[in-house]
C-alpha cells in the first residue's frame, strides 16, 4: 500500500507528522491543560464507544503513511497510558510500512509499569512532562499533589527500557520561572534534553494571558548567565524546538516558543483526537469529523481523498495572527486535541 505521495496545504506545507490522541482522560489536573475546577468528577469524558478503536486507528495510520506522506506518529492524550493495552496499538503502528518513528508524550507517572513493554512493542521515544523539582510547586501545578519523585521514577524507567527521553517543562511567569536554572542543571547532569515550553493559549480553560508568558529570550538569558549557550541548527525542517548547546559540550536544551516565534510556516502536523476529530492546528477552533465516515461504508480510497481535501484546504496560521485578544476566541482544549 506504500507510495511516496506527499500532500500539501494552501501554503505549500507538506504533511509529515500525525499526532494521535488515544484518550481524553488524565490522572493529573495540570493548571495549564486540565484545571481541576473544570475537569472535575462530573466532567463528561468520552465513553468507550466514542473512542476510535485500535483497528480504526491502524486503518487511518496506514492511509496517512501510504497516501499522504506521514512519516512520524506521536501518541498523545490526555494521558495516553490510561488507555488499556496501549502497547498493542504501538505494535500495530510499528508494523505499518512507511512509519519511521513512533513517539509518545506522557506525564511519566505510569512508565515504571509500562516502559519495558512499550519499548518491546516498537515505541522509540518519550517526551515526559515535569515543570518543577520542588514538590510544593509541582503538586500545585499537577493539581493532584503528585510528587516529583513519581515522575523521576518514570524518567528512569523509560531510560532503563532503552527509550530516548526528553523532558518538557511549561514555563509560566510567577508559577515556576525560578525553576528554569535548577531544571537546566539537573537534567544536564542526568543527560536528558530538557525543552522549555512557553505557556500557550491552547483552549479556553487555562486562563492564558500574554503577561503570564515567560518568553524564550528570557529563558535563554537566565541560563546563559550561569551556563553559556550557543544556538545550533535544527535536526530537520519543521522542528518546533529551537536548539541550544552548552558551550564546550554536546549537552543541549530546546525552547518551544510558539508565542514569541511563530513556527506556522513550517508546521507539518495533523492531530487526530480520541473521538476521531481531525485538527490541522494546535490552536484550532473546529475540526473535521473522521469517525463518522470511518464507520460508514467508505473505501480506503474515499477516505484518502477526504483526508487529502482537508489538508489541501488548510490555511491555519494562528500563531502568526495571535493577538492579546486571542483568548476570547473559542478553541479546542489541549486534553481533547492532544498536544
Amino acid at each position: 500500500m506504500k507510495t511516496e505521495e506527499t500532500v500539501y496545504d494552501y501554503f505549500n506545507r507538506p504533511l509529515r507528522d500525525l499526532r494521535i490522541s488515544v484518550t481524553d482522560k488524565c490522572n493529573f489536573r495540570c493548571t495549564y491543560c486540565m484545571p481541576a475546577e473544570i475537569f472535575g468528577p462530573d466532567y463528561p469524558f468520552l465513553r468507550r464507544e466514542e473512542l476510535l478503536s485500535f483497528e480504526e486507528l491502524e486503518r487511518l495510520a496506514k492511509i496517512f503513511t501510504a497516501s499522504l506522506g506521514v512519516k512520524k506518529i506521536r501518541i498523545t492524550g490526555g494521558e495516553p497510558l490510561m488507555r488499556t493495552n496501549l502497547a498493542e496499538l504501538i505494535r500495530k503502528m510499528n508494523n505499518i510500512d512507511g512509519v519511521e518513528d513512533i513517539a509518545m508524550t506522557t506525564n511519566g507517572s505510569l512508565l515504571p509499569k509500562y516502559a519495558k513493554e512499550l519499548k518491546q512493542a516498537g515505541l522509540k521515544r518519550v517526551s515526559i512532562s515535569l515543570d518543577s523539582l520542588q514538590d510544593e510547586i509541582f503538586g500545585k501545578i499537577n493539581g493532584r499533589g503528585v510528587s516529583v519523585q513519581t515522575v523521576l521514577n518514570g524518567i528512569d524507567a523509560a531510560a532503563e527500557a532503552g527509550l530516548q527521553v526528553k523532558i518538557n517543562m511549561v514555563v509560566k511567569r510567577g508559577m515556576n520561572d525560578l525553576e528554569v536554572i535548577p531544571m537546566a542543571k539537573f537534567f544536564r547532569e542526568k543527560g536528558h534534553i530538557l525543552r522549555f515550553i512557553e505557556f500557550m493559549d491552547v483552549g479556553n480553560t487555562n486562563e492564558w494571558k500574554l503577561d503570564d508568558v515567560y518568553p524564550k529570550k528570557q529563558i535563554i538569558a537566565d541560563i546563559n548567565e550561569v551556563m553559556p549557550l550557543e544556538p545550533i541548527d535544527p535536526n530537520y525542517t519543521g522542528e518546533v524546538a529551537s536548539r541550544y548547546r552548552y558551550v564546550g559540550s554536546d549537552d543541549e536544551i530546546g525552547v518551544i516558543s510558539s508565542v514569541s516565534d511563530a513556527f506556522c510556516s513550517t508546521c507539518n502536523r495533523a492531530r487526530l483526537s480520541a473521538s476521531g476529530m481531525l485538527y490541522t492546528c494546535l490552536f484550532a477552533s473546529k475540526g473535521h469529523d473522521i469517525r463518522s465516515p470511518l464507520r460508514s461504508e467508505l473505501t480506503d480510497e474515499q477516505l484518502t481523498q477526504l483526508l487529502k481535501d482537508i489538508w489541501n484546504g488548510r490555511k491555519d496560521r494562528y500563531s502568526v495572527e495571535r493577538s492579546k485578544a486571542s483568548s476570547t476566541r473559542k478553541k479546542i482544549e489541549m486534553s481533547h486535541i492532544g498536544g
